[in-house]
């Protein structure tokens, strides 16, 4: 999403902190399907937080941060303003946007880094809207979870008043997983879905085409580039 005024506007950030205890990290499906489901929530309820939604979505760019946090440092971030995810074995609080160089002192201590998740089973049988994943990039789970949610939030702009209803029924549930094949991923971005084109600040080359949406619904929604 680009914005022709955006310099016009104070860089914001909506910053995403992962729960991952030592001894009982989450499944790295679970927390990427976290992710999206609380950056879901705060666009569907923003609440007490509207002002700060309208200043971050105001810049004509998305972009979030996710950190991570175990024992008091959980505990201290769960005390600032947020909303928690609890999603099978994955915890994700989302935290309304911040100006990019000032987020609150607890949250600016937490680290970026370490977020490395794996999966220890097969995830449940997918259902839509479906994440689909770049199988080409590589991405740490941190990555890729706020890639996952800048997926869920093309999907929800994409959606219109009756789809949002039948997905707010659901939970605001979605499904991530990886594509099988570059071959199939390419299909559904020539299929006119939403489409996430990472801007390269971290891990991977500016441009690349990190998830794609995927509903029966969201079919042709946007242009084909």
């Amino acid at each position: 999403m680009n914005s022709e005024n955006s310099e016009n506007f104070e860089l914001y950030v909506l910053p995403l902190v992962v729960r991952i205890e030592r001894a009982a990290p989450p499944e790295r499906t679970d927390a990427l399907e976290a992710a999206a489901m609380a950056v879901l929530s705060l666009l569907d309820d923003p609440g007490e937080w509207t002002a700060e939604l309208h200043a971050w979505q105001s810049t004509g760019k998305i972009r979030k941060v996710v950190r991570r946090a175990r024992g008091a440092e959980w505990r201290r971030a769960a005390a600032l303003p947020g909303r928690t995810v609890e999603h099978r074995t994955a915890e994700v609080r989302v935290h309304p946007p911040v100006p990019l160089d000032g987020w609150p002192r607890d949250l600016a201590r937490l680290q970026v880094g370490g977020t490395e998740l794996s999966d220890t089973a097969d995830p449940p049988p997918a259902e839509p809207p479906i994440l689909w994943a770049n199988p080409e990039l590589a991405m740490s789970a941190g990555k890729a979870m706020a890639q996952a949610g800048h997926a869920a939030q093309l999907a929800w702009w994409a959606s219109d008043a009756a789809e949002r209803d039948a997905w707010r029924a659901r939970g605001l549930a979605v499904s991530v997983r990886t594509a099988a094949s570059q071959a199939d991923f390419d299909a559904m971005v020539a299929e006119g879905l939403p489409v996430v084109r990472d801007a390269g600040f971290t891990e991977i080359e500016p441009g690349s085409c990190t998830f794609v949406a995927d509903a029966p619904w969201l079919k042709g929604r946007v242009a084909r580039s």
